[in-house]
């Protein structure tokens, strides 16, 4: 049996394994290890590689740049950073038809500036936004739609914990990553935003429950002081994190750190934090990370094994065989991607497929920053996409209302899925959207 054909079919236990429920981690690590143990003919390489792969991963600095994302996320959540975003945009864009899904999405571009993680942004204003655009006669499905959609942007706004584990994977910097996502992530939030306005025009019983929704200026009023002080928190931290990063004044993992500081600072001047609620955050940090870490040391391992099956270059000579060029390969990828993300999640799609493409990206001469950005972007399509789609069930069970069903809220998200899909084709057409920014 080849090497090649071994890995070919280690991909497909791999699936399998995943589809029947088993950790896609403990996949990666059981294919990897049978796999060279069958290349190589000795359960003692099999073992050294495992040993070996664990070591080299652990000794990256990636490890120090994941829990200080993630804490300074948790942190910012707990000091209702999120709620105070909204309620500003709310008050900015009260008189709009449709105002209150615009406001959703920019409240959820600024909290993406801040924290970098989907999840958190899909159960914070699910808390936040639904209950309101209730209220005024906002349609639930569409609602929880709006929540999910704009969610996505917290994985492509910068920072990104996405956008650091493909800098990992992809040897990247992730400052570059960083500067790459900020104009794809303004342009995904336009979209959403002009998407949200024409269909309260056009298409009001999408988005209300009556032809006339209820009118928003009910909404209390807020003074420029007032919201200048809600906004403050979120200013200063975008400002130190991102305007220190990209001044090169300090390196992503203290960029980090000082995020996680000031969060901190935040969230005890703001009252939010007591000695058990600051134990559970760092609960939920430690839970992040070491689900995160674990699985960048059984990619590493996999990485290895496939490198050692010389799978890519097979790979690489089979489409240049075929006459398949960057488009077909660029288009067959991105279908793979979103395909994949219809049974798994974000993460563990960039671990399984970036070992196979990236050295095929690499042949073909692409920009792999402007690579790992359409990357992202078509991961996080998965979120949205039955029958996983993981920001529906976040926001099924932190709604808490029996009334709205998982299929009312997948309805709810399909116009955002293919604003997501408009905005993928026009990244791939034009790569300098994500370049742009980089010297």
């Amino acid at each position: 049996m080849s090497s090649a054909l071994i890995a070919s079919l280690s991909l497909g236990a791999m699936l399998l394994l995943i589809w029947c429920g088993m950790h896609v981690a403990v996949v990666l690590a059981l294919v990897s290890f049978v796999g060279v143990w069958l290349i190589k003919g000795h359960v003692e390489v099999a073992a050294n590689l495992l040993a070996q792969g664990a070591s080299d991963a652990v000794a990256s600095h990636i490890f120090g740049v994941v829990p200080l994302f993630v804490l300074t996320g948790f942190l910012v959540a707990r000091a209702d950073v999120g709620k105070d975003a909204f309620e500003v945009a709310n008050q900015l864009f009260r008189r709009l038809r449709g105002g209150l899904g615009v406001a959703t999405v920019a409240a959820n571009a600024v909290f993406a500036a801040i924290t970098g993680i989907s999840i958190a942004s899909a159960a914070v204003f699910t808390r936040v936004a639904v209950p309101q655009m209730q209220r005024f006669g906002y349609r639930s499905s569409f609602a929880t739609g709006v929540v999910a959609g704009s969610s996505v942007l917290g994985m492509l706004i910068p920072p990104s914990l996405l956008m650091i584990l493909y800098g990992f994977l992809a040897n990247q910097s992730v400052g570059d990553m960083f500067t790459a996502g900020i104009v794809p992530g303004l342009l995904l939030a336009l979209a959403y935003a002009a998407g949200i306005v024409a269909l309260a025009h056009f298409r009001p019983a999408m988005v209300f429950t009556d032809a006339r929704p209820r009118p928003v200026d009910a909404l209390a009023l807020m003074s420029w002081g007032s919201m200048l002080m809600k906004l403050l928190p979120s200013v200063v931290m975008i400002v130190a994190v991102l305007g220190g990063l990209y001044g090169g004044l300090f390196t992503a993992t203290e960029a980090g750190a000082v995020g996680a500081a000031l969060a901190l600072l935040i969230a005890l001047a703001k009252r939010k934090l007591d000695a058990k609620s600051l134990w559970s955050v760092l609960t939920e940090t430690g839970h992040v990370t070491v689900a995160v870490s674990f699985l960048i040391i059984c990619a590493s391992i996999y990485t290895r094994m496939l490198a050692m099956s010389g799978m890519p270059q097979f790979l690489v000579e089979s489409m240049a065989a075929a006459g398949l060029g960057k488009t077909a390969f660029m288009a067959l990828y991105v279908a793979v991607v979103i395909a994949l993300g219809t049974i798994i999640d974000s993460s563990s799609i960039m671990l399984i497929v970036l070992p196979l493409t990236l050295p095929i990206a690499e042949a073909f001469g692409m920009n792999l920053v402007w690579f790992g950005v359409v990357t992202v972007v078509a991961v996080e399509i998965g979120l949205l996409t039955p029958p996983f789609g993981l920001s529906v069930f976040v926001i099924k069970s932190t709604l808490d209302d029996p009334s709205v069903s998982l299929g009312d809220i997948f309805r709810g998200t399909a116009p955002f899925t293919l604003m997501m899909l408009a905005v993928l084709l026009l990244l791939l057409a034009f790569p300098q959207l994500s370049l742009m920014l980089l010297k």
